[in-house]
C-alpha cells in the first residue's frame, strides 16, 4: 500500500515537472495560507519568493524586490546593515508570510526599538520625541526625512537665505547652540564682536546682507554723529571704543597730559575733529572757566598745571618781592589782586591793601606791623602804651583797648580819669574831675589825699570815719570854703538847740558826743 502511494506521488511529482499549468495548480494547493494585501500579484507565483530545495537564497529573492534593505545589509547601511541580527538572519526569521491579508509582517516595538541601529540616531532634543513626529502613517519609516529643514521648516527663522543644512551651525540639542564659525566667513570675529550675540548683527535673521564696515553696524553708536566720518578702524579698535590708535601726541602739536588724557574727544571738538582747528593756549579753551575774570592775563600755564585748576605751580615768596605769610597764605589770589596783575602796581604796605579793613581810620598810619601781626588782625597786638602820653599803670595794664578806645582811632581817646570813669564815680560830682589828686590806678581804695596835711582841718576821732560825701555835700569845684566850729556841720544833730553856743568841743570830744568832757 505505502509503495502504491509513493508511485502515485512520484508520477504526480513527474507530471507536474512536464505540465507547467499543473505544476501552478499544485503550489497553490499546497500554499500554507494567504499572502498579505502588498504581495496579491506575486501570491501564484511561489518562485518570487521561494527556490525549491533551497531555503537559504529564499532572503536572495526577498532583496532582488526589496532593493533599498539589500542595499543597506550590502553595504552595512540602514537598520538592516547596522544591526547584526537583522543582517544575517535570514528575512523569514522576523517577517513571517501567508498569515492573512492584513497580517503584520513588519513587526515594530516602538518602546524598544533602538533608533541608533539606524542612520538617524536620535540625540539631543529629538531623542524622546514620539515616532509619529516624523514618521507618517502608512508611509515606510524609511521614508522619513533626515534633513533638518524637512521638519523644521516651519521653525527657521532664516526664511530660504541660509538653505537646509541646519547641522552646518546647528546642534540637535537646541537651536541656540551654534557651532559656526565665524572665522570662516569673511568678517573674524576679534575683541568685542566675539561676546555680541548673533542677533546683536544679524537682527533680520539674515546673515548673507549683514554690513561688514563699522559704521554699517555702530552708526547709532557714533559718538561724533557722523562729524568724523565713517572709517571708525581709523582711531578704535574691535576691543572697545576707548581703545584708540589715535596717538594725540604723535598725530598732533598738542600732548595731552594730566585731565586732558581723561577728556572725550567731543569735550574740546564740537566739530569734526579732522577738521577742527582748535587754538593750543590755554585761554582759547578755558575763557570760561578763568576764575580770575582776565585779571592774570591768557598765559594760564604760568601759574597752573594741566593735573588741575588747583596745581599751582606759582611760587608768591619766590616769584615775587612779596612772600606771604600768616593768613596771607590762605588768601585766594583775587583777594588782592582785584586789578589785571600785570597792570596794577604790588602793594608796598599793609595799608594798600587793607585801607577799608582799617579800623584805625588811617589813623595810625599805614604800618600796620607795628602792632598786628599777618596772622589776625586782633591776636598777639605787641603795641607798646607807654610810649605814648598815657603810660598804662595798675589796672590799666589789664584793661582791653577797647575799654577805652571804644573809636579805634586811638588819638582820640581822653588822658583824664573821669572822662572815663563818670559812671564809677561814688562822689557824684561833688570833687575835682582829677581823681588821681586822691585815688591810685592801681584801686579805688588806695588813697593818696590827706586831710590834716592838705586842709587846716585835721581829721581826728570819729571825724577819721566819716565819708566825705557827709561834709562836702556840695562839689568842690565850687570854691565854698567849709566853717571849723561844730555848730557848721552839727547844728542838726545839736540837742541843745543852740543853748550852749556853737563851740561843742567845750564839752564834747570828736571821738563820740556821749565823751562829755568838763566845762573848762
Amino acid at each position: 500500500m505505502r509503495r502504491t502511494h509513493f508511485l502515485t506521488g512520484l508520477v504526480l511529482m513527474l507530471c507536474l515537472l512536464v505540465n507547467t499549468d499543473a505544476h501552478g495548480q499544485l503550489e497553490t494547493l499546497i500554499m500554507p495560507g494567504e499572502v498579505i494585501e502588498g504581495h496579491i500579484e506575486i501570491e501564484a507565483k511561489c518562485k518570487s519568493c521561494h527556490v525549491a530545495f533551497e531555503r537559504d537564497r529564499q532572503s536572495e529573492l526577498c532583496a532582488d524586490c526589496h532593493e533599498e534593505v539589500g542595499a543597506d545589509r550590502d553595504s552595512g547601511m540602514g537598520f538592516h546593515g547596522l544591526d547584526r541580527q537583522a543582517q544575517r538572519w535570514e528575512c523569514a526569521n522576523c517577517h513571517t508570510e501567508h498569515e492573512g491579508r492584513d497580517a503584520n509582517i513588519v513587526p515594530l516595538d516602538e518602546s524598544r526599538f533602538q533608533h541608533k541601529k539606524t542612520d538617524f540616531p536620535l540625540t539631543g532634543k529629538h531623542d524622546g520625541t514620539e515616532c509619529s513626529n516624523c514618521h507618517e502613517p502608512d508611509s515606510k519609516h524609511r521614508d522619513a526625512p533626515s534633513d533638518c529643514l524637512s521638519c523644521h521648516e516651519s521653525d527657521s527663522v532664516h526664511g530660504e537665505t541660509m538653505g537646509t543644512a541646519c547641522g552646518d551651525c546647528h546642534t540637535p540639542s537646541g537651536w541656540s547652540e551654534v557651532l559656526f564659525d565665524h572665522d570662516t566667513t569673511e568678517f573674524k570675529l576679534v575683541g568685542k564682536h566675539q561676546s555680541t550675540t548673533c542677533l546683536d548683527c544679524h537682527a533680520d535673521q539674515t546673515f548673507t546682507e549683514t554690513p561688514t564696515t563699522c559704521y554699517g553696524c555702530h552708526a547709532g553708536d557714533d559718538a561724533h554723529d557722523g562729524r568724523s566720518g565713517e572709517q571708525c578702524e581709523n582711531c578704535h579698535q574691535p576691543t572697545g571704543w576707548q581703545d584708540t590708535s589715535f596717538d594725540h601726541a604723535r598725530d598732533t602739536s598738542f600732548e595731552l597730559i594730566g585731565k586732558h588724557a581723561l577728556l572725550t574727544c567731543d569735550d574740546c571738538h564740537s566739530e569734526d575733529p579732522f577738521s577742527d582747528s582748535l587754538g593750543t593756549t590755554c585761554i582759547s579753551c578755558h575763557l570760561e572757566d578763568d576764575n580770575h575774570d582776565g585779571h592774570f592775563g591768557e598765559s594760564c600755564d604760568t601759574c597752573h598745571a594741566p593735573g588741575g585748576f588747583e596745581l599751582v605751580a606759582f611760587d608768591h615768596d619766590i616769584d615775587t618781592n612779596h612772600a606771604l605769610h600768616g593768613a596771607h597764605v590762605e588768601l585766594e589770589c583775587l583777594a588782592c589782586h582785584i586789578e589785571p596783575v600785570f597792570e596794577a602796581n604790588p602793594p608796598a604796605s599793609c595799608g594798600d591793601c587793607h585801607e577799608e579793613d582799617d579800623p584805625h581810620s588811617g589813623t595810625q598810619g599805614a604800618t600796620c606791623q607795628d602792632c598786628h601781626n599777618e596772622n589776625s588782625w586782633p591776636d598777639n597786638v605787641f603795641f607798646d602804651h607807654d610810649l605814648t602820653r598815657f603810660p598804662l599803670l595798675g589796672k590799666h595794664a589789664d584793661s582791653e583797648c577797647e575799654s577805652c578806645h571804644e573809636s579805634k582811632v586811638f588819638r582820640d581817646a581822653p588822658t583824664d580819669c573821669v572822662s572815663c570813669h563818670r559812671d564809677d564815680n561814688k562822689h557824684e560830682d561833688r570833687f575835682p574831675d582829677d581823681c588821681a589828686t586822691c585815688h591810685s590806678p592801681v584801686n579805688w581804695s588806695q588813697w593818696r589825699f590827706e586831710h590834716s596835711a592838705q586842709t587846716t582841718f585835721e581829721l581826728d576821732g570819729a571825724h577819721a570815719y566819716v565819708e566825705c560825701n557827709t561834709c562836702h555835700r556840695q562839689s568842690l569845684d565850687v570854691q565854698i570854703r567849709l566853717g571849723s566850729l561844730c555848730s557848721d556841720c552839727h547844728r542838726a544833730d545839736d540837742v541843745h538847740n543852740g543853748q550852749f553856743g556853737s563851740d561843742c568841743g567845750r564839752c564834747h570830744s570828736t571821738g563820740s558826743f556821749e565823751e562829755v568832757q568838763q566845762i573848762r
